[in-house]
C-alpha cells in the first residue's frame, strides 16, 4: 500500500514539475525573441529575466529527474526521453541567450566603449539586477516548496482515507468471522440434538416392538390355554 502511494504521488509530482517546466520554458523562448529587438537597459533587463527563467528551467528539470524515481517503471522509458529533449532544449536556449549576452554594441547602445573606467554604472546595474535576480529564485523556490507540501498534504489526506476504509473493512470482516463462529456453534447444538432426537427414536421403537412382542405372546398363550 505505501508503495502505491509513494507511485501515485511521484506521478503527479512529477507532472507539476513537467507543467511548470513547459511554461517556463514558452516564457523563456519569447525573452528570447524579445531580446534581440533591445538595445541599453531594456536589453539588460531583459537579459537578466531571461537568465533568471533559464536557471528556474534547469532547477525544475533537476526535480523531474529526482521525481522520476518515484514514477512507475513502465513509465520511465518514456520519461527519460523527455527530459533528454527538454535538457537539449535548455542548452540550446543557454547557448543563445549567451550569444545575445555577449553582443556588447547591443547591449550598451551609443554608450558602448572599449575604456573600462566607463562601466562603473553597469556593474551597479549588474549587482542589483543578481540581487532581483536572487529575490525572484527565492520566491520561486517557495512557491515551489509550497506547491509540494499542499501535494504531499493531500496525498497524506488520501492515505488516512484509505487506511480508515481498510480499518472499517477489518471491522466488517472480524464482524463476518464472529457470526461464522456462532453459526458453527449452532450447528454443531443442532447435531446433538438431532443425534439425541434420532437415539430417542430408536430407543423408543425397540421399546414399542417389545410391547407387541409381548402382547402377541400373551394372546397366543391366551388362545393355547382355552383349547386345552
Amino acid at each position: 500500500m505505501a508503495n502505491m502511494l509513494d507511485s501515485e504521488a511521484g506521478t503527479e509530482l512529477f507532472k507539476h514539475y513537467e507543467t511548470e517546466y513547459q511554461l517556463v520554458q514558452a516564457d523563456l523562448v519569447q525573452k528570447l525573441d524579445q531580446i534581440t529587438e533591445l538595445t541599453g537597459e531594456p536589453r539588460k533587463a531583459a537579459l537578466s529575466t531571461a537568465e533568471r527563467a533559464l536557471e528556474e528551467a534547469g532547477e525544475l528539470l533537476d526535480q523531474m529527474n529526482m521525481e522520476k524515481q518515484n514514477v512507475p517503471s513502465s513509465s520511465r522509458t518514456a520519461i527519460n526521453k523527455r527530459l533528454r529533449d527538454y535538457r537539449s532544449d535548455v542548452d540550446k536556449h543557454r547557448r543563445k541567450l549567451q550569444t545575445l549576452a555577449t553582443d556588447r554594441s547591443a547591449l550598451f547602445g551609443g554608450r558602448y566603449t572599449d575604456n573600462p573606467g566607463s562601466s562603473g554604472g553597469d556593474r551597479h546595474f549588474e549587482q542589483r539586477q543578481q540581487l532581483l535576480s536572487g529575490t525572484d529564485r527565492l520566491d520561486r523556490s517557495t512557491q515551489r516548496l509550497k506547491a509540494s507540501q499542499a501535494l504531499a498534504a493531500e496525498t497524506e489526506a488520501i492515505g488516512a482515507s484509505t487506511l480508515a476504509d481498510l480499518h472499517r473493512q477489518r471491522e466488517v470482516i472480524e464482524h463476518t468471522t464472529t457470526i461464522l463462529y456462532e453459526s458453527e456453534g449452532y450447528v454443531d447444538r443442532s447435531v446433538k440434538t438431532l443425534k439425541g432426537m434420532a437415539r430417542r427414536m430408536a430407543t423408543n421403537r425397540i421399546i414399542t416392538i417389545a410391547i407387541i412382542t409381548v402382547l402377541v405372546l400373551l394372546i397366543i398363550a391366551v388362545i393355547v390355554s382355552k383349547f386345552r
